[in-house]
């Protein structure tokens, strides 16, 4: 399965695809919460375009073979924003990989936040994989091709590169 490189361009096309997928849908939402770190991007462009609160919850389990493994799920004890956890709640992130992660947060949330009512789950990719079905999702992607996403570039940079870089494009 080839790989699924993404550009700027694509992966705003695609943000602003699934947030008016949210939209046209009807189903509207009382608290809106992204997964960090790859939800943090289309959870801000919703926050922004429908004018809501952005949480957060940090999560991680791709940390092996330079972030290409999952191993074990952990999820942050806390969720931080400005916004109230209640009622329908949109939780976003960017793909349903294995679908492991979001299923066991929708779990946390409804075990964790008896105000939340409804969890519904918007991403930009689904992989055939997965063993959970997003309510809304932009592509769906047949196999596991891996996605290289556009700001993917700073995952190894460090500051030294980035310094050179930055030195080379000003000469």
């Amino acid at each position: 399965m080839a790989d699924l490189f993404v550009s700027w361009q694509d992966y705003i096309d695609l943000n602003e695809q699934l947030v008016l997928k949210v939209a046209d849908s009807g189903w509207e939402f009382d608290s809106l919460l992204c997964l960090a770190r790859g939800g943090m991007r289309p959870g801000d462009i919703f926050s922004r375009v429908m004018s809501r609160p952005l949480n957060v919850l940090s999560t991680s389990s791709y940390r092996a073979d330079a972030g290409r493994t999952q191993g074990e799920l952990s999820i942050s004890s806390r969720i931080t924003g400005t916004g109230e956890i209640r009622g329908r709640l949109l939780l976003v992130d960017d793909m349903v990989d294995s679908g492991l992660t979001i299923r066991r947060v929708v779990e946390s949330l409804k075990k964790n936040f008896p105000a939340v009512t409804e969890v519904r789950v918007a991403v930009l990719w689904w992989k055939e994989r997965s063993a959970f079905r997003p309510d809304y999702y932009v592509s769906y992607l047949k196999g596991d091709p891996w996605i290289h996403q556009p700001f993917e570039m700073y995952d190894d940079l460090g500051v030294e590169k980035l310094r050179e870089k930055r030195l080379g494009e000003a000469s």
